[in-house]
């Protein structure tokens, strides 16, 4: 009996699928604050708790947690795929591989998948931040903040194409209001200037962002938004009216990332009881972690209308 040799091992899968993932071009690095997770759920009351330096005075004078709480809990997740056994006898390798490289790629965009999720819910119910209302919201109010909006509503004549001065003029109101956030002692929630910034669109805008932020000249005037942000495109946002604007460079991002345990690679193989019974081999990924709101007053959501 020939025995084929596929050269196709446990070992070799896994560094092929890690290798591949390391490959992928991934954000959720940059849009959040990584918190290391050591239980099933993890409580966070220190959001909006850090007080405004003042004089010795008298002594020092605590500011304690807040008295919300907010409980996030980690998800289990999970990706396999079958490969029936005549694959691996006909030598089907490459086709296997393929298959593999694809797992990869999903197991390492699943993260920026969870933020387009929470972008695109920001305003909808139950989709809150840590004060208790949606992410995006037109009355978010902590201790001496006042009432504070971080939805806009610009005007465009055709709110799913705008032009780039529409765009313009949208991200300068954008960046404006983002400014004039206040945190629940009535001081800047920006500590870090006008930098930082990170268009999040839909790819139909791409290129336009781009263009709003990379041309020099636009109609014979310099262009003062030259430079002021990143632009990132997520295919999964499908309001094509409808941008975001996050500030990426504080000690708290405008997301959570709960990280409790890293993708895992297992795989059952030959002599398993799934291939004697079924004449299948399984590859398979799993991890536990989940992305949350983190800053509220580091994201704007941008929605495009008619004129009036």
């Amino acid at each position: 009996m020939t025995v084929i040799n596929t050269g196709l091992t446990t070992v070799g899968i896994r560094a092929e699928l890690f290798s591949r993932m390391d490959a992928v071009t991934t954000y959720y690095q940059d849009l959040c604050t990584r918190v290391p997770s050591t239980t099933e759920t993890e409580r966070y009351r220190w959001l909006g708790t850090v007080p405004v330096m003042r004089e010795w005075g008298t002594g020092r004078m605590v500011k304690g947690l807040r008295s919300e709480s907010y409980d996030v809990e980690n998800t289990k997740y999970e990706a396999t795929i079958e490969v029936d056994r005549d694959e691996i006898d006909d030598d089907q390798t490459a086709q296997i591989r393929m298959r593999i490289g694809e797992l990869a790629v999903r197991a390492a965009t699943h993260k920026d998948k969870l933020i387009s999720d929470l972008l695109a819910n920001g305003a909808s119910s139950g989709f809150n931040s840590y004060d208790g209302v949606t992410f995006f919201n037109a009355a978010h109010v902590s201790g001496a903040s006042g009432s504070q909006d971080n939805i806009l509503s610009p005007t465009a004549v055709a709110p799913d194409a705008p032009t780039v001065a529409e765009f313009q003029a949208a991200l300068k109101e954008a960046i404006a209001r983002m400014m004039g956030f206040l945190d629940d002692v009535g001081e800047p929630a920006t500590n870090t200037g006008a930098e930082g910034f990170v268009i999040v669109c839909p790819p139909i805008q791409y290129l336009t962002a781009l263009e709003a932020i990379n041309t020099t000249i636009v109609q014979s005037v310099r262009n003062i938004l030259e430079g002021a942000a990143r632009v990132i495109a997520f295919p999964r946002l499908t309001d094509l009216s409808k941008f975001f604007l996050l500030k990426v460079n504080e000690a708290v991002r405008p997301f959570i990332f709960q990280d409790r345990m890293p993708v895992e690679f297992r795989a059952v193989e030959g002599g398993s009881e799934e291939e004697f019974l079924r004449e299948k081999y399984l590859y398979g990924v799993r991890a536990r972690y989940n992305i949350t709101y983190g800053y509220w007053q580091y994201a704007c959501s941008v929605d495009f209308t008619e004129p009036t």
